[in-house]
């Protein structure tokens, strides 16, 4: 008989996954944004101080084609290949990501991010949570931040943003390029 991918009852004796938070008061650094003490250090569980930054997206063909290709371009630049064969893969790439934004219909959904000290929650339809440990660095391109995960990428247009959004994102940048330093 079929079944569904549901956590089991204790006298199972079968794995259940669960998530675990830790908290650890002395290694987080809970401070507003824009206030943070010179020579303060990072916190562990966040790359930034953050107060939370909450926003909706809906992002269109064409600031998704421009991350997409200047992106690529960055991918291609840091592997050193060299013309024509980067032109080749930088419009490989975006020509498919395009298709794959038409065909998965991402225009027609508004994303709500939630951008705090714990990490990041996307959601559209379903929840995606994305902790701090994930996100490798934040660049900026023409249109917006792009979060660089382990596995994937988030773009952030900076049309969804406030001015004090703005700000705590490019700390946020900031922060994540010193930290991998």
């Amino acid at each position: 008989m079929l079944s569904f991918n549901h956590p089991r009852p204790v006298n199972s004796n079968k794995p259940v996954a669960v998530l675990v938070q830790e908290q650890d008061d002395d290694k987080v650094l809970h401070v507003p944004v824009g206030t943070a003490p010179a020579g303060a250090p990072l916190a562990a569980t966040a790359p930034v101080p953050l107060s939370e930054l909450h926003f909706f997206v809906r992002y269109t063909l064409g600031e998704y084609i421009s991350f997409m290709w200047q992106h690529g371009g960055y991918l291609i630049r840091r592997r050193r290949i060299r013309f024509p064969a980067s032109l080749y893969l930088r419009l490989k790439s975006t020509l498919s990501a395009a298709a794959h934004f038409v065909l998965l219909g991402r225009g027609r959904r508004t994303y709500e991010f939630t951008i705090d000290q714990h990490g990041i929650v996307r959601t559209s339809g379903g929840v995606t949570l994305i902790g701090w440990e994930d996100v490798t660095a934040v660049r900026s391109y023409t249109r917006g931040f792009m979060m660089i995960l382990k596995r994937g990428t988030l773009p952030i247009p900076y049309r969804a943003l406030s001015d004090d959004q703005m700000g705590a994102m490019k700390q946020l940048a900031a922060a994540r390029r010193d930290a991998l330093l």
